[in-house]
């Protein structure tokens, strides 16, 4: 098995942002969502992303974003990566790509059994899956809610591209995730905060270590 790569997201503190990359992390995400309280405007993502450590890829968590706004974030933040986080089509997807020559990621909620095919329709257009949690109807976030949804429903799933899980992970429970699933990424965000965009050290270093060690507890069906 190949090193498991973590992404750590809703960063807001250049202190975190040195302790994802100290921990080992590979991502590092800035969110361009103005209800979140993990936000960030764009000149504070500049100024954060000029200063990370060199390796950490920076991603820009949007959520149905105009191409006015991401003409600004892209021609402001150096970045590496754009992550689609709301309702974006998979024509709206390969429309981002060609216009902005950046890898893009694709998030997909999951609830049940009926939206893991939802996955499939961003295979060959998103360069990357991230599978979710799927929100409350009422919520006002679509990620970042604490949420854990039945990894077995992708057990046995595979894409014929990277792909990455969230939803809900902790310290205490990302092994396991990591086992039911087979992914190589994975991505936290509430999982390692003391307050929401506030994050932690120790639970970031406790996050990257868990999720490397292959000791996860896979649960009888």
């Amino acid at each position: 098995m190949s090193e498991i790569r973590v992404k750590i997201c809703g960063l807001t503190r250049l202190e975190d942002v040195i302790a994802a990359a100290e921990a080992g992390a590979a991502y590092a995400g800035f969110v361009f969502f103005a209800p979140s309280p993990r936000a960030v405007s764009v000149a504070q993502a500049k100024a954060l992303a000029i200063e990370a450590p060199v390796g950490l890829a920076k991603v820009a968590l949007v959520v149905d974003a105009s191409d006015a706004l991401l003409d600004e974030i892209t021609g402001t933040v150096p970045l590496d990566m754009l992550q689609l986080h709301g309702t974006e089509t998979p024509e709206r997807v390969a429309g981002i790509k060609r216009r902005y020559g950046l890898p893009v990621m694709k998030a997909v909620g999951i609830a049940g059994p009926g939206d893991v095919e939802k996955l499939d329709q961003y295979v060959g257009v998103a360069d990357q899956i991230l599978v979710d949690a799927k929100p409350p109807k009422d919520a006002v976030l679509p990620g970042g809610n604490g949420l854990v949804f039945d990894w077995r429903l992708i057990a046995a799933r595979r894409w014929p591209m990277p792909w990455m899980l969230a939803g809900g992970l902790t310290p205490e429970t990302v092994a396991t995730a990591i086992a039911v699933t087979g992914v190589q990424q994975v991505d936290v965000s509430s999982g390692v905060e003391t307050a929401p965009g506030v994050k932690d050290a120790g639970l970031i270093r406790a996050f990257v270590a868990a999720a490397r060690s292959g000791r996860g507890a896979v649960p009888r069906l």
